[in-house]
């Protein structure tokens, strides 16, 4: 009875008018930021705290919840409309979004990702207010080894996120995690892998990586294409389109449930970064729905579906252990930490408690929250859709400009715009040679986590932490997930000897470039990595070892067994059937184009990145934004004036008012800016 009272009195709180016009402004908020690639929750959540000092604590956790809860309702918009997720959160909704869209599914692809980041924020929030009595000991009984063993298991979903190509997914992976242990060891203090660069201490930020691997060869193939993303012609009904989309995620309940139980559950355990959530969502799908081998990947309504279902519950789980213990489950959680203190809430079992009318304020803010957002987003989604049959030369400026904001926000640096530049560079050699990105994600994401609490585990435990019950499960799942598809690849050719048998003379084509170059880069950084003291380089050993193993098999079966690969699926495709399985990532729609156009085009895209940052260098980024713009246009397009010009100015506005003024980036040095102090200080007097 106390929890039914309790939960009228926060719903009597929360619909205030003056409570209830914050949380709309919340969520207004909160779908802008998700629209703007790499900027975020947390960066939202900082900007609005300031503004609750003088509001009641029921009315700040309405505006700061309003806007946590629905920045990933703004994320798949550029995702499945673009193929360029503006935030890791995203990403794996673009595996099969962008393809919808590509084949004129983009409004139901939207309307699915709406609906069912409404229906798991809802479950968030119904488990939030049910976990909020009886979560304590549960959570008391996750301990590091258990959170390792997490991340483990994460990692072993590489092997079903890579389809037809596992031993290329852990060859990724290892990339990853070795990615992630770059800056200063935080056991022994070592310099790992920094290149003498002080950028690299803390080590590389995920913002600038995620954006060039998923968002740049999107954008590249864009331009080499010289096209729209989808032609009018394709381009469906967007109201049967977003009403059907919304149809399939009721079709598909009980997957919308498990995936939203897996972000919810995951999202409580501080530790576990939220970006990892999607993905791993993602390969249960993947592994447990009927024919999802063959149809995911290629524009498959339930990979949307479990990827945002997922995403939006985690809020609801997040947010349990901030309230019942004052740990974080996330980085906005922790400012959201900083909110409750700020207005004498302390965590812990007063929440529970002489403030438990408050704390269910907050479960329905949540809940309320997700309604508003979808609703505005499905309002708007008419216009969302339309912009995939614009033609790139009025897409590319815009979008390019804001993703090296987004990925400026990654340490505020130079470096971000090295690293982003770079990491797109690789990721579109990756997708063009086949070798699957979510791996890659997926390992940075996961890699600090592991090494950290491996360190905790052995430290404290010794050597009976793998003893503990939940550990054994987890590696023992892990361990199944990897060795899952060499068994059905065994089974597949009658055995061992069926599997030798296909062996031949070796053959070696361009494509065997890309290992190549990988084995080179293993070696350069193990050889390196051998100098550190033990604790600093156990794990970069264990793990570069296996990147190189995997990498070696997975070179020696392409050069000794790819023809006859290669016959079997040509005879496959002539006899009208799908492949058995599937190489896991956005598939390419140029491969029609010869490898020399393609070539070309692609430099001409990265040669335009490399003439923003120079012009940045020169000049400073917000001048750079409209010459970057009007040159873009004129020069790729031929556009108007009339189209250029209110196109420069528009979003040179946006830039300014958004980042310059409200949320006050330090935006890099430049030659102009530097010189300009010192001429007007040196400068004879009138």
């Amino acid at each position: 009875m106390e929890i039914w009272e309790a939960l009228g009195q926060g719903l009597t709180l929360l619909l205030e008018p003056h409570r209830m016009m914050l949380l709309w402004g919340g969520v207004l908020c909160g779908l802008a930021l998700g629209i703007l690639p790499g900027i975020g929750g947390v960066a939202g959540t900082a900007l609005l705290l300031p503004f609750t000092y003088n509001m009641d604590p029921a009315a700040a956790m309405a505006l700061l919840l309003g806007l946590a809860a629905t920045t990933t309702h703004g994320d798949p918009i550029s995702a499945i409309v673009l193929g360029a997720p503006g935030h890791a959160a995203s990403a794996a909704t673009a595996l099969d979004g962008y393809p919808m869209t590509k084949r004129g599914e983009g409004a139901r692809a939207l309307g699915a990702a709406y609906m069912s980041a409404l229906m798991g924020g809802l479950f968030g929030a119904v488990l939030m207010a049910v976990a909020l009595p009886i979560v304590r000991p549960l959570i008391l009984f996750i301990g590091s080894p258990e959170l390792l063993a997490l991340a483990v298991f994460g990692i072993s979903m590489v092997a079903v996120l890579s389809g037809n190509t596992p031993l290329r997914g852990l060859t990724m992976a290892c990339f990853g995690i070795m990615l992630a242990m770059i800056g200063s060891d935080p056991q022994t203090g070592t310099l790992r892998w920094t290149m003498d660069s002080l950028y690299l201490w803390e080590g590389l930020p995920l913002v600038p990586l995620t954006l060039g691997v998923f968002a740049l060869p999107e954008l590249c193939d864009l331009l080499v294409a010289r096209t729209s993303v989808v032609s009018d012609a394709k381009v469906q009904n967007n109201w049967r389109g977003l009403w059907q989309g919304s149809v399939d995620c009721f079709t598909h309940w009980w997957l919308n449930i498990r995936c939203a139980w897996i972000g919810s559950v995951i999202g409580a355990i501080p530790g576990i970064s939220a970006s990892v959530i999607d993905w791993i969502s993602y390969a249960h799908a993947l592994k447990t729905e009927k024919g999802a081998r063959l149809t995911f990947g290629q524009g498959d309504v339930r990979g949307v579906i479990a990827a945002e279902s997922a995403t939006c519950s985690r809020e609801g789980g997040a947010l349990v252990p901030t309230i019942v213990f004052g740990v974080p489950g996330s980085a906005g959680m922790a400012i959201l930490l900083g909110a409750f203190l700020m207005h004498g809430l302390v965590p812990g079992p007063e929440m529970l408690t002489k403030h438990l009318a408050i704390t269910y304020s907050m479960v329905w803010s949540i809940a309320i929250a997700n309604i508003l957002g979808s609703g505005l987003c499905y309002l708007f989604s008419s216009q969302f859709a339309k912009l995939a049959s614009l033609r790139y030369t009025l897409i590319l400026p815009f979008v390019l400009s804001l993703v090296y904001i987004g990925a400026f926000e990654g340490h505020r640096n130079w470096g971000d715009l090295f690293s982003l530049l770079f990491f797109g560079v690789f990721a579109w050699g990756m997708k063009h040679f086949k070798w699957p990105r979510p791996p890659l994600v997926l390992g940075f994401i996961l890699g600090a986590i592991l090494e950290r609490y491996m360190f905790i585990s052995i430290q404290r435990y010794g050597g009976g932490w793998m003893t503990r019950p939940l550990v054994i499960a987890l590696f023992a799942m892990a361990l199944l997930s990897l060795v899952r598809p060499f068994i059905l690849d065994v089974k597949a050719h009658g055995g061992i000897k069926g599997m030798l048998s296909e062996f031949h003379a070796p053959q070696f084509n361009v494509t065997h470039i890309f290992p190549v170059l990988m084995l080179c880069i293993f070696g350069v950084m193990m050889t390196e990595a051998m100098t550190w003291n033990f604790s600093a380089k156990i794990i970069p050993m264990i793990v570069g070892t296996g990147a190189i193993t995997f990498c070696l098999l997975s070179l020696a079966n392409e050069v000794f067994k790819g023809e006859i690969h290669k016959k079997r699926e040509e005879e496959r495709a002539a006899r009208g059937e799908a492949a058995e399985k599937m190489h896991m990532d956005i598939a390419s729609t140029i491969d029609d184009m010869s490898p020399k156009e393609i070539a070309i085009r692609g430099a001409i895209f990265f040669g335009w990145m490399i003439g923003f940052l120079a012009s940045m260098a020169l000049i400073g980024l917000i001048p750079t934004v409209p010459l970057f713009i009007i040159a873009f246009m004129r020069v790729e397009g031929q556009e108007p004036w009339r189209i250029t010009l209110p196109m420069a100015f528009c979003t040179t506005f946006l830039v300014y008012v958004v980042f310059d003024q409200l949320l006050t980036i330090p935006w890099p040095g430049s030659v102009l800016g530097d010189f300009w102090p010192f001429w007007k200080a040196h400068m004879p007097s009138a």
